[in-house]
């Protein structure tokens, strides 16, 4: 199994704990395709929930160029809200379950 493959496992164990739902894995594995290197990255890989700077760049590069939408206030709810599901006590938010929930929430997945 390759290291990807591994990580991909790790996310859908993620979405099924914490969201209480079967990942979609063809769309699990698109998003996960679609960050590229950055999975590798302890950094990269998470997204930090108590920095603002953070949530916003993941509104402007995920939600706002990547999935195509328009500015606006209920971007940056649906991004605290997915965090919120995922939960504050868990210090590992991994960005590809993240940009996943956030695809599915806005019924995104025909851009993968």
């Amino acid at each position: 199994m390759s290291k990807q493959d591994e990580l991909i496992e790790k996310y859908a164990a993620d979405i099924k704990e914490k969201f209480g739902e079967e990942p979609d894995m063809d769309l699990l594995t698109k998003v996960t395709k679609g960050l590229g290197p950055a999975i590798y990255n302890v950094d990269a890989s998470k997204v930090s929930a108590g920095d603002d700077q953070e949530l916003e760049t993941v509104k402007r590069n995920y939600l706002i160029k990547k999935l195509g939408m328009d500015d606006d206030p209920k971007l940056m709810d649906a991004v605290k809200s997915v965090l919120d599901t995922y939960g504050s006590a868990n210090r590992n938010k991994h960005r590809a379950v993240v940009y996943y929930m956030l695809c599915k929430h806005f019924n995104k997945a025909s851009i993968y």
